[in-house]
């Protein structure tokens, strides 16, 4: 197990490596932050930009090899460079994670717990009335992009006069520990029904089909005819059994989710790494953009040991 484990984080660094350095590369070759000085009024001086630009490792008339390696070695240093602003791209990446965090967190695990058992059930009661009608309204929610889900959240919530509040972290008029907390509860309400309504829909869909394989299988039965009762049966030996093959889909989908919920964050102004990789690379910020890359490539690396580590668990053949 441990040998597999090891294989598997070489590999996955390797992997890592390879996908930092292609995002830096089309980054510094797709992006112009040279044009960030041009729009100035009044214009900087071609030699001032081209000065504050070698500052920043972003001149242009600097070999992108160079470029390249001057960023590697800082990033190898724990230094991901400077915004186009100017500030550290390393402590907005830390504010960014702590937005994320706090906004993702609940409803992914929600979704997890709520998408799983779902979806057992539904497999349960295999085209009975519930069954057709989770069928169609899942269908209908996986068909629906998360933007419009996320509006139309905000057109009921503005149509029904409801004093839920919903842009921002919190409102900027509260004043003190516990206004300030419960503020940031009430603004969390609305984005986490709409990452938990995809979400959910998602691995709920998956742990039916998964279940519907295992309830027919020859194990379950024999199980029975040695005197389990059904419930004993689905949860100690059906469900464990139909959760394996979810579980990749489930601990990738949650840990990328915090550069992926773009939409959600964007819309509700929540400021995690999500927008902030919209922001960057509309402002031509070479440096953010590759962090963001460095940073997701690292969360892939989490996810594959956490699937792993999570499979050999559920699946005694991994460890042997």
């Amino acid at each position: 197990m441990v040998r597999f484990l090891l294989r598997r984080s070489v590999n996955y660094l390797v992997l890592v490596f390879l996908a930092a350095t292609m995002t830096y590369f089309i980054a510094a070759s797709a992006l112009e932050p040279i044009v960030n000085y041009l729009q100035k009024h009044p214009q900087p001086p071609t030699s001032t930009i081209h000065n504050l630009l070698r500052a920043q490792n972003l001149d242009p008339d600097t070999p992108l090899a160079i470029r390249y390696w001057r960023w590697l070695t800082g990033v190898l240093h724990g230094d991901f460079g400077t915004t186009y602003t100017g500030d550290s791209v390393r402590a907005e990446m830390g504010r960014r994670v702590y937005v994320s965090t706090e906004l993702l967190l609940l409803a992914t695990v929600v979704s997890a717990v709520t998408g799983v058992a779902f979806g057992a059930w539904n497999a349960l009661r295999q085209y009975r009335p519930s069954d057709r009608a989770s069928t169609v309204l899942s269908y209908g929610i996986l068909a629906t992009p998360s933007v419009v889900i996320a509006v139309s959240l905000q057109t009921i919530d503005n149509k029904l006069g409801s004093p839920v509040q919903y842009t921002g972290m919190y409102d900027p008029n509260a004043h003190g520990t516990v206004e300030v907390v419960l503020s940031n509860l009430q603004h969390l309400i609305l984005p986490t029904i709409t990452l938990w309504l995809v979400q959910m829909t998602l691995f709920s869909r998956f742990q039916r089909s998964t279940m519907l394989d295992v309830l027919g299988a020859d194990f379950l039965r024999t199980a029975r005819a040695k005197g389990l009762t059904r419930r004993q049966v689905v949860l100690r030996h059906g469900l464990r059994t139909a959760v394996i093959p979810v579980m990749p889909l489930l601990v990738y989908t949650i840990i990328l989710l915090f550069t992926g919920a773009t939409f959600t964050e964007t819309i509700f102004a929540w400021h995690g790494m999500g927008e902030w990789l919209i922001s960057s690379i509309q402002n031509n910020d070479v440096n953010a953009t590759a962090a963001i890359g460095v940073f997701t490539a690292g969360l892939v690396l989490v996810a594959g040991l956490v699937s792993d580590l999570v499979y050999a668990a559920l699946d005694p053949r991994v460890r042997s």
